[in-house]
């Protein structure tokens, strides 16, 4: 294992060093990053922006705005929340495998007496409250695991921030965005700040790797290619919103995999444009599906004959052919 320490609390340059280290560093080890932006609401790759935040309280309270590569749900990130990356070669067996990166993570806080357990498909909680929500991106063959951990954060924000929709606030039978999340900051035993509890966090992780504590240092090079990639990808209004036509058709159901929303226009019977968002995680780019699902007969067997050249789960990981026909027809 080697981490790559970043003093960074630039959401846009941080981003751009989490797929700079995923796409060009030739690092053997695991690396681990761990981070901090200052206040910003972080969206997944498949996410219709608009949607997800509360736009005016964003502008009013100057909260940064951008997309990630990974796919899931919208998160509201402050320097009270720590978030950490892994990014590990010859992966491919790991995808969507959450249970085993946050496993490090749960036990380093187990050590520090903070009751977390893995739950659901992709959150870290305490007492059934999360603090922890995690997304992957796989990229040839590597893959980068990240995660939040509300340590110190306000709350309050959270729930301004986001649009969350209310059919995942329902579908868990809790009423407030507030009463399902939690910082493991009361839980400490021991009060430390959140720079302490980063150091703390890092040693336990290599400790658990048997290993003693190395480091890759950013070269001039490669703080030249990350600032270029962050003007490039993350400070764009096309990557961070990006521009969406309008749909004649809305279809939207939440299923075990996560919520689908799929827009489409459909003329004379076939499907004539067509996007699908929402807070899915998968392997492949969700364009490729929509490319192939365009110019299609808007009819259940013409689809599902499409979509027999595929393996939908690489797209829509733990979304069945049943569930995807059920939302785009019923």
């Amino acid at each position: 294992m080697i981490s790559i320490k970043t003093k960074s609390t630039n959401p846009y340059f941080n981003l751009a060093l989490e797929e700079y280290a995923l796409k060009y560093l030739d690092i053997e080890d695991i690396i681990v990053i761990l981070w901090q932006n200052e206040p910003t609401v972080v969206v997944g790759r498949n996410q219709n922006t608009i949607e997800e935040v509360n736009s005016k309280y964003i502008k009013d309270n100057n909260i940064n705005v951008v997309r990630r590569l990974s796919g899931g749900g919208a998160v509201y990130h402050d320097l009270g929340n720590l978030n950490f990356t892994f990014i590990v070669k010859n992966a491919s067996n790991s995808v969507s495998n959450f249970k085993k990166f946050t496993k490090p993570v749960i036990k380093a806080l187990n050590q520090l007496n903070i009751p977390a357990v893995f739950s659901g498909r992709n959150d870290i909680t305490i007492e059934e409250k999360k603090f922890s929500g995690n997304a992957q991106y796989y990229y040839r063959n590597k893959l980068l695991h990240h995660g939040t951990i509300l340590f110190n954060s306000d709350l309050s924000v959270v729930q301004n921030a986001l649009n969350v929709k209310l059919d995942k606030i329902q579908s868990k039978g809790i009423k407030s965005v507030r009463s399902r999340v939690t910082n493991i900051y009361p839980y400490l035993e021991k009060k430390i700040s959140t720079e302490e509890f980063k150091d703390l966090l890092l040693s336990f992780l290599f400790e658990q790797e048997n290993q003693e504590q190395k480091e890759y240092i950013l070269t001039d090079d490669d703080l030249e290619k990350i600032d270029t990639m962050m003007k490039e990808r993350y400070l764009t209004w096309e990557w961070n919103y990006g521009q969406s036509p309008n749909f004649d058709m809305q279809k939207s159901k939440r299923y075990e995999g996560g919520n689908l929303d799929i827009r489409l226009n459909v003329e004379k019977g076939f499907i004539s444009d067509l996007k699908i968002f929402g807070d899915f995680f998968g392997r492949n780019e969700i364009s490729e599906l929509e490319t192939l699902l365009k110019n299609s007969k808007y009819e259940e067997n013409s689809i599902r004959e499409k979509l027999k050249s595929i393996d939908l789960t690489t797209y829509l990981y733990n979304v069945s052919e049943d569930d995807f026909i059920d939302c785009l027809f019923y």
